[in-house]
C-alpha cells in the first residue's frame, strides 16, 4: 500500500512541477507563446492551468498527509525520545568512567 502511495506522490510531484512550470508568469517568462489572437485564448489556457494546478496540489497534500498517516501506523512503539534514553543508562551495557571525580 506504501509503495503505491509513494509512486503516485512522485507522479503528482512531477505533475505539478510541470503545471506550474507550464503557467504564464505575470512576466511572461515561460508563457507557452500564445498571443491573443491565437486560436485558444491566453485566458482560457490560463484558467485550465490554474484549476488543474489546484486539483493536483490538493490530490499531492492529500497524499502526503495519509503516508504520513500509514507511516505512524507502522511504528511499534509509542515511547519518547527520552524515554528511551533513560532506559540506555538503565541498561547493564558497561559505561564509560566518569572522569571529573
Amino acid at each position: 500500500m506504501e509503495t503505491i502511495l509513494i509512486s503516485a506522490n512522485v507522479v503528482l510531484a512531477v505533475i505539478l512541477i510541470l503545471l506550474i512550470l507550464l503557467q504564464r508568469s505575470e512576466g511572461g517568462a515561460l508563457g507557452l507563446g500564445l498571443s491573443e489572437d491565437n486560436f485558444a485564448s491566453t485566458r482560457s489556457v490560463g484558467n485550465f492551468l490554474t484549476k488543474s494546478t489546484a486539483v493536483i496540489a490538493t490530490l499531492f497534500i492529500i497524499s502526503s498527509i495519509s503516508l504520513v498517516v500509514l507511516s505512524r501506523a507502522d511504528l511499534q512503539s509509542t515511547q519518547s525520545v527520552l524515554e528511551k534514553v533513560e532506559d540506555e543508562k538503565d541498561s547493564n551495557t558497561p559505561q564509560i568512567p566518569d572522569s571529573t571525580k
